[in-house]
C-alpha cells in the first residue's frame, strides 16, 4: 500500500469551509477511484492560520497514476480547495506503508 502525503493551509476563518469540502467532494471523488484504500485529514492549528495533511492510501503507484495523472508528484487541487485555501504544496510525497495498525 502506498501513502500520498500532501499539505494546504488557510485561515481560521475559512478552516471549516476546506474541511467540509474535504469530507464531502474529495470524500466522493476518491471512493470512486480503483485501488483507493482510505484517507485521514490532519488538521494543526497555529494562531490565525490552520495547516491540514491529507494522508490518502492507495493499492499501487499506478492507482495513484489513474487518480493523479502520469506525473504522480504533482498535486490534485480542486478550484473548491483552490478558493478555501491560501497556499498548498505543488507536490506530494509518497511513501510505502511499512506497518499497517488497526
Amino acid at each position: 500500500m502506498i501513502a500520498r502525503v500532501w499539505r494546504g493551509w488557510t485561515s481560521a476563518a475559512a478552516a471549516g469551509d476546506y474541511q467540509a469540502h474535504y469530507e464531502t467532494d474529495v470524500a466522493e471523488h476518491l471512493r470512486q477511484v480503483a485501488g483507493f484504500r482510505g484517507a485521514r485529514l490532519l488538521r494543526q492549528e497555529a494562531g490565525d492560520e490552520v495547516l491540514f495533511t491529507s494522508i490518502t492510501y492507495f493499492a499501487s503507484m499506478d492507482d495513484i497514476r489513474a487518480f493523479a495523472g502520469e506525473n504522480p508528484e504533482q498535486a490534485v487541487v480542486a478550484e473548491a480547495a483552490r478558493r478555501a485555501l491560501t497556499r498548498w504544496d505543488d507536490l506530494v510525497s509518497h511513501h510505502e506503508v511499512a506497518a499497517d495498525l488497526p
